[in-house]
């Protein structure tokens, strides 16, 4: 990016004789204004102050970058000033910052997402340069300040002759993905260079993971650095390295702090052996089966949430309206019981299938999908694509985006440009047209036939439904097959079929009640440790919680998961051939009091029955397959 393009001499004063920030800055936007960049000065003035409100403006090292983005802007411009007494109360990232050099970008409203974040990070990275930083300080005019602009090189910190003893990987990311991103990461680079160690920093900023690291740099590593006031992007992989954490900002004080402190955690808590199969990161040789699901379980994964807090929220406001006799405040529009169910049922059914869209693109593409992502779920919602309309959503939101971070990479001059403005926009206008011109009425089509097939089970068919539905449930206790179930039931329940989620939630508790009993009521077969297990097991059967099973699957999976699913499977049946549904998701035990197809209290003894008869059958398989193993061993 050429930074002279969007300033000139006329807009670069030296040593001038300011002394408060206020006045810097009236000063910079009336050399803006006089050399015809801005509509209304006043206008400039007060956006640049509002934004000054919102978080320091002032970095390090005596520098300071306000800015305003504002519809009062003619053209991106900015202004530079270097003063001769620094001021000292300037709001700054560094706490310490004395300021003595400002620029003042001026940035238009409809450039906000493009011009205003390039030219932020493209002043982060060169400002971080310790060289490119004293020309700029030592520069004698405006001329020369001016043509040392673009005198820029870009440090390179790979170390290809000697390789140091010692290294770190480190991760750098900020709330907006640009300036601290990359000024973090210089610094801790810059930092490990004179110190003799390697840093190799990987940013998660808003081009999503650049410079993402290796295995060979993940195996080698002493430690780990989380520069970052997000969450960090598969944090898994540094699960072997003791994390040192802190905020994007503490390397811009002191990054060999940062780093020293690194290692004495290093020291105090060493490192584990690197095993990349824990890592889940995503590589360019993904096959496609893999990555198809991936995206499905990231998106699973993103609205169990929404589920479980929408269902409970859901359940609540019946729960309430059911037990005091509100029913009539339940239905009244602006009510406060109304305004709950809302939350509730907009939770499940404005969010969801967006949400479920937005990341299973992420997943594919990373962050710059996400905006298509959702806007390829808020179009599954209005073609009544349901859930099989959001998945469809996100595969070609995430694959739309792929495709163009490949042919379109945001790389150079405009990379602000192609990430803030190109991604989001064609590629949410391109997936919005696929999903409304071009497969709306084929996938509506296919989802009421869906529907329509699910509402016509009956007799031996529903019943081998219900089977199905138990034992996947139970036969990975909240792995992949018992997912695939879920996703299953969720997507009926969009599309109105409530009768699937009410047999699933029902199998839920078959396996934690079975461990239960079996371990209680026929002590002398199992273990000190197991018994201890199955005291509380009963519990995560009423939240809905299949897991707490797993130790007894994984210590004689041949005998307990056929004993588990054989139960699962008869529950199943009973639930879906007696038509009971289900429309709240989440509510585990809860269930009991928001079930559809029967009187509340006959589908609630069939319900909740159902998990007992098969937990009771489990219970007896567990028992009769341990005393074999039993005899098997004394034998």
């Amino acid at each position: 990016m050429e930074l002279k393009k969007l300033t000139s001499t006329k807009l670069i004063s030296l040593d001038l004789d300011l002394k408060t920030k206020d006045e810097v800055i009236r000063f910079l936007v009336k050399k803006l204004a006089e050399e015809g960049k801005l509509h209304s000065e006043e206008e400039f003035y007060k956006d640049v102050i509002a934004r000054e409100k919102l978080s320091p403006t002032g970095l390090e090292a005596g520098l300071a970058v306000p800015h305003g983005k504002s519809r009062a802007v003619k053209e991106a411009s900015f202004a530079v000033a270097k003063l001769k007494k620094p001021i000292e109360d300037w709001e700054s990232v560094d706490e310490n910052n004395k300021v003595e050099f400002v620029f003042l970008l001026a940035i238009p409203e409809e450039e906000a997402g493009s011009t205003h974040l390039e030219l932020l990070a493209e002043l982060a990275k060169r400002i971080s340069n310790s060289e490119y930083k004293e020309r700029l300080q030592n520069s004698k005019s405006a001329e020369e300040l001016y043509r040392n602009l673009d005198d820029y090189k870009q440090e390179n910190y790979k170390f290809d002759v000697v390789k140091p003893e010692k290294s770190i990987v480190a991760v750098t990311a900020c709330p907006a993905g640009i300036a601290h991103t990359y000024m973090a990461a210089e610094a801790l680079q810059k930092a490990g260079r004179e110190l003799g160690i390697a840093v190799y920093v990987e940013k998660q900023g808003a081009n999503g993971i650049e410079d993402p690291h290796t295995d060979e740099q993940l195996r080698n590593a002493d430690a780990a650095i989380f520069a970052a006031d997000v969450a960090v992007k598969n944090e898994e992989r540094y699960k072997h390295l003791p994390i040192y954490r802190t905020n994007v900002t503490a390397p811009l004080k002191n990054a060999k702090e940062v780093i020293e402190k690194a290692f004495e955690l290093a020291k105090d808590k060493g490192k584990k052996e690197y095993k990349q199969e824990i890592t889940n990161r995503k590589e360019d040789n993904i096959s496609l089966k893999s990555e198809i699901k991936n995206s499905i379980l990231t998106g699973i994964s993103h609205i169990i949430p929404i589920i479980v807090a929408g269902g409970m929220i859901l359940a609540f406001a019946v729960l309430v309206a059911q037990g005091f006799g509100l029913q009539e405040i339940y239905n009244k529009e602006n009510s406060w019981l109304w305004m709950f169910r809302k939350l509730g049922g907009n939770m499940l059914g404005t969010l969801m299938v967006p949400v479920l869209s937005a990341y299973m693109a992420y997943a594919i593409a990373e962050k710059p999908a996400l905006g298509p992502g959702f806007a390829a779920g808020v179009a599954a919602n209005l073609i009544n694509g349901g859930f099989l309309g959001g998945m469809l959503g996100g595969f070609l939101a995430g694959y739309i985006i792929k495709y163009m971070k490949k042919s379109f990479p945001a790389k150079g001059t405009f990379a602000g440009f192609i990430s803030f403005w190109v991604y989001p926009v064609v590629g949410s206008l391109t997936v919005g047209a696929l999903m409304l011109l071009v497969f709306g009425k084929p996938v509506a089509a296919l989802n009421q036939g869906l529907l329509n097939w699910l509402n016509n089970l009956s007799g031996s068919n529903a019943i081998l439904l219900g089977a199905v539905i138990g034992i996947m449930v139970s036969f990975d206790l909240g792995g992949p097959i018992n997912k695939a179930a879920y996703t299953f039931c969720i997507g009926a329940m969009a599309n109105g079929n409530f009768v699937p989620y009410a047999a699933f939630a029902s199998v839920k508790m078959v396996s934690a009640f079975a461990v239960t009993a079996a371990t209680l009521l026929f002590k002398r077969y199992y273990e000190e440790y197991e018994r201890e297990v199955g005291k509380s097991t009963w519990l995560l059967g009423l939240a809905g919680i299949t897991e707490g099973a797993i130790p007894f699957m994984i210590e004689d999976p041949l005998r307990v998961i056929p004993s588990l699913c054989i139960g699962s499977a008869v529950t199943g049946a009973i639930v879906v051939s007696s038509n009971i549904g289900l429309s709240v998701p989440g509510a585990g035990i809860f269930s009991l009091f928001v079930l559809q197809g029967a009187p509340l209290v006959k589908a609630g003894i069939i319900w909740f029955g159902a998990a007992l008869i098969g937990a009771a059958i489990s219970t007896l398989l567990l028992v009769a397959t341990r005393i074999h193993k039993l005899n098997k061993k004394q034998q």
